[in-house]
């Protein structure tokens, strides 16, 4: 049996430890070939490959990034005129002549919804969910999530002491798109005052509110961290926030984006692992010939789910998740 692996849309702690996790199953344990495609679909369209082996594999579990590339590529994207391309068939054909048996795409919502799309089309497709913001359907945690957590708490540690030492407000903007986890689980680990979810919206006056309480009790500074989704009607969630919270409240406050050193470097242990599991069960359910689907993570099990029921689909944190319940029990504010 011939499998081959692809990494796309952006990059993403424990890539490396996936594929290395999919490629030495299929090696050393079934005794597979194992085809690496560069620069995600745009290798499949350009046939841009190599044969892997166990050397190939050796060293590269604790690297960042992705040693096969990646891309954005979307084979299935319309042009202006509504027209459809010719490259899913060409990806079809190439699939066919580089004679594969099955396909493992490691990517986020836009590469699993590729995925589908090429399991509808008769390829057998496996998925690996990748992605820091954590908010791909089918999985409890997806890998790179840890890590990115990891680095924005450190980031929110070391505020602290420039906030407390010169009496501001701290307005933290982590990653995540339209999905609050990495705010509220970095902001839960880092001791925030104030944690704003787009899933929950807030009110600029209780927030506030909240500053300003907290700077009636002896205590002039407060740590807020905030999602890059908010929607607050302008195109700098924490620019604007920052600007109204001085306007308000007459404290000093200073803003920190923390972008994509959220998203680089070696993966955490955790993300390790996670990924290693992730690409072993994969190759398991090549061997089971249960395709059209994407592996994941449920109640510390490996599980796997239909690419249909992940395919456009973003998973948000639930309003009365249990973290953001022990938060307001411990006096940190949610915006409401």
């Amino acid at each position: 049996m011939k499998i081959g692996i692809l990494s796309a849309g952006g990059d993403c702690p424990g890539i490396n430890a996936a594929i290395r996790g999919v490629g030495k199953t299929a090696l050393l344990h079934y005794g597979m070939e194992v085809v690496g495609i560069h620069n995600g679909f745009s290798g499949l369209l350009d046939r841009d490959v190599e044969l892997f082996t166990e050397r190939t594999l050796s060293g590269i579990l604790g690297r960042g990034g992705t040693i096969l590339g990646t891309s954005r590529e979307k084979p299935f994207k319309k042009s202006a005129d509504g027209y459809l391309s010719h490259k899913p068939q060409i990806i079809y054909q190439n699939y066919h002549e580089l004679g594969l048996d099955a396909l493992v795409c490691i990517g986020g919502n836009g590469t699993q919804k590729t995925a589908f799309k090429l399991a509808k089309m008769g390829l057998n497709v496996v998925g690996i969910p990748k992605t820091i913001d954590n908010d791909l359907y089918g999985t409890d945690f997806s890998f790179g999530f840890d890590t990115a957590v990891s680095v924005a708490t450190d980031a929110i540690d070391r505020l602290h002491s420039t906030a407390s030492s010169h009496k501001r407000v701290m307005v933290v903007e982590v990653m995540g798109h339209s999905a609050g986890w990495i705010a509220l689980y970095a902001g839960m680990a880092g001791a925030a005052d104030i944690i704003l979810l787009p899933e929950l919206g807030y009110d600029i006056d209780k927030v506030n509110d909240k500053v300003i309480e907290r700077a009636q009790r002896g205590k002039p500074y407060s740590i807020i961290v905030l999602a890059e989704g908010l929607r607050t009607g302008a195109e700098s969630p924490s620019d604007y926030l920052s600007h109204e919270i001085e306007e308000a409240t007459g404290l000093e406050t200073r803003r920190t984006v923390l972008g994509y050193i959220q998203r680089g470097g070696s993966p955490s242990p955790a993300d390790r692992n996670l990924a290693t599991r992730l690409g072993g069960h994969a190759t398991e359910l090549i061997v089971r010939g249960e395709f059209g689907r994407m592996v994941g993570q449920r109640n510390g099990h490996m599980v796997s789910v239909p690419l249909q029921e992940v395919a456009g689909r973003t998973r948000l944190v639930p309003v009365d998740d249990d973290l953001i319940r022990c938060g307001e029990k411990l006096g940190i504010s949610f915006g409401h």
